[in-house]
């Protein structure tokens, strides 16, 4: 009878993969061993795999200029990447590595890469594009930015009345993009995205507001899905409506030559995740040069921005089960030795789920489990995945310890925990450890935080 463990995930999933092996019935991801990695700084652990972001920004980019061969495009694929995913210095270094594009959303982004620039890893034909809702302090932040020889900074109009801010006490040529405000999915609870400009004001305000105005240019249409790139009617035709609308301004603004289709690829929440990235990048190429020739004029370059693509699949999160709870005659808790609130925050904030496999005892028999955080509150815990709505375990052993890992969440959460600051019932933040390879391949770690100490809590609380 096969009950053990590796029984169970091999017959469920295609196990091995490129990313997944076992060996001595332990877990390693791309051929780094995981309790080796356990064994040198323990858990709970949150590591970074950097070689993984520039396997996504290549993936996409040969994918999409294949896709532009294939049709002969005449327009360029330019890759952007979301800083909000993740800001920390390491993730921006590895991505400037690839020659990548950045969109920002606050005015500290903007001081983020003053602080790049300075140590010479910002090129200054970097495109920059500038989204969000712009106060004050991000306004002055990109006119000093445009100011310091970044000529290839777009802010994109969030709405009609920021032009004019942009402008006030800028003596250069401005070249900006609009941002289209997309329609919701029909199961959204509005019709209309909140972020940018109505489609049917667009048109009107070039003609009142831009075309008169010497010192800007429209170089750029952006539109954005908040569920991101996927094969359904909804996506399609928010494509096509805004690929219209870039074909109606084209015809009376020459400058205009870029449209950003914001919203990017999904990543891996699941083993047997199933995805066409080729088919969608083929089609979406396809369709744009289709419409821009059906109303005669040239396609755009196609800007895209993606951040959990780029990141999302480069992070993990270790724990250990430090004990089981029998609650009643059929639920078995394994509790972690931190909590999913703190630093999974997507897994109960919207029912995010990220691949999860058992580090270890992959030779041991199998049961199905719930998981519990260590706070005090009910909704710290995980009990279902993607595929299933249950999760499974080797058997809990009191002469072994029991190590588990949460895959694929490198993007937002330790930016929605609250990285360093303060969690929930004070537990403090995981140590974060950064994972490398040198010249010959071989892999090394680096140690970037410390577990938080108690007292970096009580400072942030004034005691």
């Amino acid at each position: 009878m096969k009950n053990k463990y590796s029984d169970l995930i091999e017959q469920s999933f295609e196990f091995p993969n490129e990313e997944f092996s076992i060996e001595e019935n332990e877990l390693l991801w791309y051929d780094v061993p995981l309790m080796d990695v356990i064994k040198q700084y323990g858990t709970p652990l949150r590591i970074a795999y950097l070689p993984k972001i520039g396997m996504n920004i290549q993936k996409a980019r040969r994918m999409f200029n294949v896709a532009m061969a294939k049709v002969d495009y005449k327009g360029s694929y330019n890759y952007c990447y979301c800083t909000k995913s993740s800001h920390f210095s390491f993730v921006m270094e590895e991505v400037l590595k690839h020659n990548v594009n950045i969109e920002t959303s606050s005015a500290f982004d903007i001081n983020l890469l003053e602080a790049l620039d300075e140590q010479g890893l910002l090129p200054k034909d970097t495109y920059v594009i500038c989204n969000g809702f712009k106060r004050p302090q991000y306004i002055e932040n990109i006119q000093n930015f445009i100011n310091k020889g970044f000529k290839n900074v777009i802010p994109i109009l969030d709405n009609k009345f920021e032009l004019e801010s942009l402008l006030d006490g800028f003596d250069g040529v401005l070249n900006i993009g609009i941002r289209l405000a997309t329609e919701e999915e029909p199961k959204f609870d509005f019709y209309t995205s909140r972020l940018g400009i109505g489609f049917s004001d667009i048109v009107p305000y070039y003609r009142e507001v831009i075309k008169k105005n010497k010192q800007v240019n429209l170089k750029m249409i952006h539109f954005f899905i908040n569920t991101g790139i996927k094969d359904t009617a909804y996506y399609w035709n928010e494509l096509r409506r805004a690929v219209e609308l870039y074909c109606c301004l084209k015809q009376e603004c020459p400058e205009l030559e870029c449209l950003n289709i914001g919203g990017g690829f999904p990543i891996q929440a699941h083993l047997d995740f199933i995805y066409d990235y080729e088919y969608m990048a083929e089609e979406i190429v396809a369709q744009i040069k289709n419409i821009c020739e059906t109303n005669g004029v040239p396609e755009p370059n196609i800007f895209t921005e993606f951040g959990s693509y780029t990141v999302g699949e480069s992070g993990a999160m270790l724990y250990s089960i430090v004990n089981q709870k029998q609650q009643n005659d059929r639920e078995r808790w394994n509790m972690i030795d931190s909590s999913f609130m703190t630093t999974l925050p997507d897994t109960w904030a919207i029912n995010q789920r990220f691949p999860f496999l058992a580090i270890n005892n992959w030779d041991k028999e199998y049961e199905r489990v719930h998981l519990g955080g260590l706070t005090c509150d009910s909704e710290d815990f995980y009990n279902a995945e993607v595929h299933s709505n249950a999760i499974f375990l080797p058997k809990m052993s009191l002469s072994k310890e029991q190590y588990i890992g949460f895959f694929h969440c490198g993007a937002y959460q330790e930016a929605l925990s609250g990285f360093g600051g303060i969690q929930h019932c004070l537990l403090p933040a995981p140590k974060l450890v950064v994972i490398d390879r040198d010249e010959n391949g071989d892999w090394y770690t680096k140690l970037f935080a410390k577990e938080q100490s108690y007292k970096s809590m009580l400072k942030i609380l004034g005691y």
